[in-house]
Formats: C-alpha cells, structure tokens, sequence
C-alpha cells in the first residue's frame, strides 16, 4: 500500500469510525439506532404475528417456537428502548447539538464522548449474540424479572441471560458517561452571553434527561452485576432458595425505569418547544414555569415506581402513596403540556413538515398520559396489569417520544447536518401512514386489554379471549407491518435527500437558536475563528406583517447579531 493510501485510509478511520468531533459521534448514534430500529422492528412484526396467527408459520422466517417466542420479547423490548429510544432521542441530538446551542466548540471530554459511542456499540453487539446463544436471552421480557433471569434453570443457558445483561451494562455505562459529558459542556462551555436563562429549551430538556438517568440507574446498575453473579457463580441475591429476595430486583428495576420514561419525553418535549417558537413565530410561553414543572416532575419520577408493583404482593397500605405520587406526576407535565397548547394560540402557524410531527407528537402522547391514570390506580390496575392494556399505554407513552418526536427533530435538524432539507412530500406521506397505521395498532388493544387478553402469551389460543377478540388482533396486525413497512418511505428520503435534497442555506425556518449561525453543515470547531457572542434570547421573533415577505425577515432576528 503506498504512503498516499495509507494515510487516507488512517484520515477515514479517524474521521468517520474514531472521531471525537461531536457532530460525527452524533450522526453515529444516529446511524446505530437507525440499524437497530430495523431489527427491533422485525422482532415486532414476528410478535404480533404470532397473536394474530397462532401456530401459523410467518412469512419469510417460519414457525416462532414458544421458547424463541419469549426471547423475541426480551429483545424487542431492550432494543427498542435501550438501544433505539436513548440513542435516538438522547446521546444523537445531545451530542449533535448541545454545543452548537451553546456557542461551544466541541464536548468537554471529546475522547470520553467517542468512548460512550463504542460503548453502546459493544452492548448492541452483545445483545444480538444472546439471541444465537443455546438458549437465548432472559424470557422475563425486558423486565427481565427473577427468577426467570436468575437461573438457567428457567433462563435456558446462563450464557445468553449473562450477554444481555452485559449489554445492558454496557448501555448504562455509556449513557452515563455521556450524560456527565453534557452536563460538563453545558455548564462549563457556554458563550460568552449565553446565561443559563437564554438556554434554549432543547438543551434544557437534554440536561434533565441526562440528570433523571444519572440519578436512577446506579440501583440498577448495581442489581445488574448482582443478577451477573446468580446466573454465573450460584449466588443468591434474587433466589428464595438461597435466601434471595425477587422482588429486591423489581424495586431496583422500577426505581430507575420509571424515570427512564422520562428520559426519552423530556428530550421530545425540549425539541418539540423549540420547534413550536419557530413556526409559530412567538416566544414559548411561560419559559420559568416550564423549567421549574420540569425540576419538580424530576423529583417526583423517584416516587412513584411502585405503582407497577400493585401485583407483586407489595404491603396494600403502600398502594395509596404511589397512587397519589401517581397523580401528582400529571400535573407538572399538564402545566408543560397547556405551556406548548399556549404557544400555538394566536401565533402565526406554519404547518411544515417538522411542525406537523410534533403536532402528531402531541395528539399520540395525550392518550397515553391519560391512560396512565388508570393504570396508576391501584383498583384498576389490579384487573388491568397484565394485559394488552398495559401494551396499549406503554406504546402511546413512548412511540410518540421517540418517533414522533424524534422524526419531528431529523425533519427540522436535516437541513443543519447535511446541508440540504428532506423531500416534504415523501415527509408528509410518512407523517400520514405512521399516524394511521401506529393508532390502527395500538388502539384497538386497549379493547382487547379491557377484554381481559393477557399480554406475553406465545399461543394465545389456549385463552378464551383470543377467539372473542381474534378479528382485532388480526387488524393490529396487519396494522403494524405496515407500520414497519411505511419507514421504508423515512429511509428512502433520507438516503435521497443527503446528496441530492434542496439545498437549505444556513437557516432556512428563521429560528433564533444558536445552532442557525453555522455553516450547514458545521465545519471542524463550528464557529470558524470568531466564537458567537450571545446578546439576546433566543424566544424573540418579529410580529406577523413586519415584513412583506415572511422568509426575508431570518435578518431580522436577534440571533443574527451575536457575532463577537
């Protein structure tokens, strides 16, 4: 190989497997969750096959044995949420953005950052490898309760639960690691005039998802290695038979994957706010009281994680307390909610592509806040838990977060990563099938789930209630392959428009943020030279009628003047 080779091939190397520039580290968790989404969605479509068409063999893979039925659960699950949902919605626009919003250069820790990327990458490969282990994966779901994911007894090798558990491990570590990065970069990093009241509502949001996580998974983390140790050195942390207590493991589970739910809203609701002042062209409504609704839902998500324990055989005098904390959780999000519904009254709409998926963001999460109510009643939970109720709510709490808003992100961000905007057409026909066809699936199994289905059932013909409510199941169905098949059409556009998009220009929807001032996409460093210098906020927009032409008046904007 000659000298020229060589060093181009170490400059690809560098530039796109070990960068530490945050863009590239972004745009590669990007790329991971993409990859990841696809398989999490295969496992989804064989799932729902097998409730719509017991026993029948589905097409293009065959039969789906009861025991790799179960795995396909676990791993559904822990893709979909650990490995599409925390990459996607917080370690791609954390690291693509924060420090182009702050007016930084790069992270605080630019090989710490590379190093929570492959990290994740380790535990995505770790996780697929325990499915081709003699046994698989835990079959507890991602849950993974003992003593199903304690003993191979029940969990088939000890090989495949170990591997899954590392994955996760694995996948803690690195949004942790990732996590302090930010929070370093966002304190330490900021430009000079960007005071922590001119912080635009995205990175706000990022930073509480990064200290909710923080907070809650050491538990876990911990009850991780602990689970590691039963399966590979016959210890008893989690095994009544060696004095183990399984639902030690429950409440260190659901201490930290309760605030995982809002892990994946508040980066949702901190793009969504943002992405509402620029095409409503008005200031977010009550920015203080957001901010301060955000703290104190944060606090409350470490008070509530026994509501998903009413089953379990928990004191019954402990379910008033969760209940209440339960309840009280809504409010602070009520207030978020009613500040974005505030935002859009009297503002002068532009129902673009980015707008419209969060408008799809909001109208999907509503039903699964208020579904939550119920579930967060310990009379009601007590008949509903278990079923495809539970499946219901959880799917319209975090498929909105994660798709809806994070597909609302990619459309309005796509311009600043590469330079170019995404087809609107091919973007509204996406916005349109994953609409009807994600309510075609889930909402009819809050039907089913009323009706007493029983959720996790590798042949659900054994239950009376299949055959009462079959015709619906085989209409979720169907709705949900084509769910999976309509990315197809996200895929294609993003593939198309890298290279061959509309060119954007440096800030095609006249925001106020900081990120509009670079290049699009940004160079090495961002700013050039010169680093901005912040003198207004970002929430302040020219009125409507100001100018004749509505996209001439991005000079027009406070955030243009910043250049020191």
């Amino acid at each position: 190989m000659s000298q020229d080779a060589h060093e181009h091939k170490q400059s690809f190397i560098s530039h796109y497997i070990f960068s530490t520039d945050h863009k590239m580290i972004g745009k590669q968790f990007l790329l991971l969750s993409t990859i990841m989404a696809c398989l999490g969605g295969f496992m989804a479509y064989l799932i729902r096959w097998e409730v719509a068409f017991p026993n029948v063999p589905a097409p293009f893979f065959g039969l789906v044995s009861p025991d790799k039925f179960n795995a396909i659960i676990t791993l559904h699950g822990t893709i979909m949420i650990f490995f599409v949902g925390m990459p996607f919605l917080s370690a791609f626009p954390s690291n693509f953005f924060i420090p182009l919003m702050i007016g930084a250069r790069d992270m605080a820790f630019p090989k710490l950052n590379m190093a929570s990327f492959w990290l994740t990458f380790a535990g995505a490969v770790l996780l697929v490898a325990s499915f081709f282990v003699p046994g698989g994966p835990v079959a507890g779901g991602w849950v993974g309760y003992p003593p199903l994911s304690a003993s191979s007894e029940f969990a088939g090798v000890k090989w495949g639960a170990c591997l899954w558990l590392l994955a996760l491990a694995m996948a803690f570590f690195s949004s942790s690691l990732g996590g302090l990065n930010y929070l370093v970069t966002a304190i330490t990093l900021r430009a000079k005039g960007m005071t922590y009241s001119r912080i635009p509502m995205t990175v706000w949001f990022l930073l509480a998802s990064a200290v909710t996580f923080f907070f809650s998974v050491g538990p876990l983390i911990a009850g991780d290695f602990m689970l590691i140790m039963d399966n590979m050195f016959g210890t008893g942390f989690f095994l009544p038979a060696k004095g183990g207590e399984p639902m030690l493991w429950e409440h260190l589970f659901w201490f930290f994957g309760h605030p995982e739910v809002y892990v994946l809203f508040f980066p949702a609701l901190g793009m969504g706010l943002d992405i509402m002042a620029t095409f409503t062209r008005k200031p977010i409504f009550g920015y203080k009281l957001i901010l301060w609704s955000t703290v104190s839902a944060i606090l409350l998500s470490f008070i509530v994680w026994a509501h998903h324990m009413f089953l379990s055989g928990l004191n019954p005098i402990l379910a008033t307390p969760f209940s209440i904390t339960t309840i009280l959780i809504s409010i602070p999000f009520a207030i978020i909610i009613f500040c974005m519904l505030a935002t859009l009254r009297h503002g002068s709409i532009r129902l673009e592509v980015p707008m419209l998926w969060m408008l799809g963001f909001l109208a999907t999460f509503l039903v699964g806040g208020l579904t939550g109510i119920f579930l967060g009643s310990a009379s009601v939970d007590i008949y509903l838990h278990g079923t495809y109720f539970v499946v219901a709510h959880f799917h319209y709490t975090l498929f909105p977060s994660v798709f809806f808003g994070g597909f609302s992100a990619v459309y309005y961000w796509f311009p600043k990563m590469y330079g170019r905007k995404l087809n609107e057409k091919l973007g509204l026909l996406h916005l349109a099938l994953t609409f009807i066809f994600f309510n075609g699936t889930f909402w009819p199994l809050f039907r089913v789930g009323i009706g007493g289905m029983i959720r996790r059932i590798a042949d659900p013909s054994f239950y009376p209630q299949y055959h009462q409510f079959a015709n619906w199941n085989i209409f979720a169905t169907i709705c949900a392959i084509s769910l999976i098949a309509s990315q197809s059409v996200f895929l294609w556009n993003l593939v198309l428009s890298m290279n061959h998009g509309p060119k954007a220009g440096k800030n095609p929807y006249q925001s106020n943020t900081l990120e509009w001032l670079a290049d699009s996409p940004p160079p090495h460093g961002n700013w050039g030279p010169v680093l901005p210098v912040v003198t207004s906020g970002p929430y302040e927009y020219s009125k409507p009628g100001e100018s004749e032409d509505w996209h001439s008046q991005a000079s027009n904007i406070k955030g243009e003047t910043v250049h020191g």
